[in-house]
């Protein structure tokens, strides 16, 4: 079997990530940020802090184990939503 590594783009792996709350932020190796709403994450949506700051960066994605979340930097930056991700309701 062979691995093709030209398949995971250096300048997309992921070098920091983090949580605030509204947001997950990935900083990526060329120096792009990535941010896409934690409602489209309902693991990390509902996660503590804690869990939400356990992060373990991957080669073409990012981990949170205590929450058993992993998301693709490919897939963020496609704006792919977790299923049953609802829009969360507009305060009146």
């Amino acid at each position: 079997m062979t691995i093709l590594h030209d398949s995971y783009p250096e300048a997309e792996r992921p070098t920091e990530a983090w949580c605030d709350p509204h947001t997950v932020h990935v900083r990526l190796a060329d120096g792009r940020q990535v941010s896409t709403p934690l409602w489209w994450y309902p693991r990390l949506l509902n996660a503590t802090p804690a869990q939400s700051n356990n992060v373990h960066l991957m080669l073409a994605g990012v981990h949170w184990p205590d929450v058993d979340e992993d998301l693709s930097i490919r897939g963020m930056l496609a704006g792919w939503k977790a299923p049953g991700a609802k829009t969360p309701e507009k305060a009146a």
